[in-house]
């Protein structure tokens, strides 16, 4: 089986995130930038399985502008057989995302299709539903465990009043939870040795898709301040205020 694997770039989870001087959007020059957290977690299941003999390759896929090469060096470094980089400069919707990933699935055929359940950057939590819808094929969100068998696959996510396990028929899509696992360590010689593997480049133009994006930022904020506290002196004067100005007490 081959399981394919889309990643993404974004600015590094540590990275605090600051908004442009004119709200266009936050600001990402001289930013560190690196792998979705979800795609990385995507990408550590994928090589698991790969690793447990129950599938044959794994290819990592990514879209957008010559920089997210490195995202996909990160994911051959860690496992990844295979990269695809379709590259654009052009700011595509999670739709025009989809619709891109169908062709490659298309092309490559995969038994499974593992990505983040959403990118830290807009966090639309869209693209896997949508591939999924696009495709026809069954989906599990929110995976926290993973189970595949020969003709099925086993998807235990987290709901409101517990734990619900989903029996996929293959082929499927799954987007990744936190818990699924805690990806590797990616040791300096694994990091040479992606810097050597040829990354396979294509462009939006090569399939007849409309990837225009129907969405238009107008403007950025960051969020408001949090105003400071204050200390009471006593018991009483507490419950006055929350029952007098806070009224959540009566």
């Amino acid at each position: 089986m081959k399981i394919l694997v889309p990643v993404k770039r974004v600015i590094d989870a540590n990275v605090r995130v600051r908004v442009r001087r004119d709200g266009s959007g936050v600001e990402t020059d001289n930013v560190k930038m690196s792998i979705n957290p979800f795609c990385e977690i995507a990408v550590e299941e994928a090589v698991r399985l790969k690793e447990a003999g129950k599938a044959a390759e794994v290819v990592a896929v990514t879209i957008g502008d010559a920089t997210c090469a490195e995202v996909l060096r990160t994911a051959l470094a860690m496992g990844a057989d295979r990269a695809i980089h379709v590259e654009t400069g052009v700011e595509i919707s999670p739709l025009g995302t989809a619709r891109i990933l169908r062709e490659i699935v298309k092309r490559e055929e995969p038994g499974l299709v593992i990505l983040g359940k959403l990118s830290i950057d807009n966090e639309n939590n869209q693209t896997g539903q949508m591939l999924a819808a696009l495709l026809g094929w069954p989906q599990g969100t929110f995976a926290s465990r993973l189970v595949l068998n020969e003709e099925a696959v086993e998807v235990t996510r987290e709901v409101d009043d517990g734990m619900e396990t989903l029996s996929l028929t293959l082929p499927a899509v799954i987007t990744t939870d936190l818990r699924l696992n805690e990806p590797r360590y990616i040791k300096l010689t694994s990091v040479m040795q992606a810097r050597k593997k040829e990354i396979e480049k294509l462009t939006p133009g090569d399939w007849d898709i409309d990837i225009t994006s129907r969405l238009r930022v107008l403007k950025v904020n960051e969020p408001a301040g949090r105003a400071a506290g204050v200390k009471l002196k006593t018991v009483e004067e507490l419950v006055d205020r929350l029952r007098n100005e806070a009224e959540v007490l009566k």
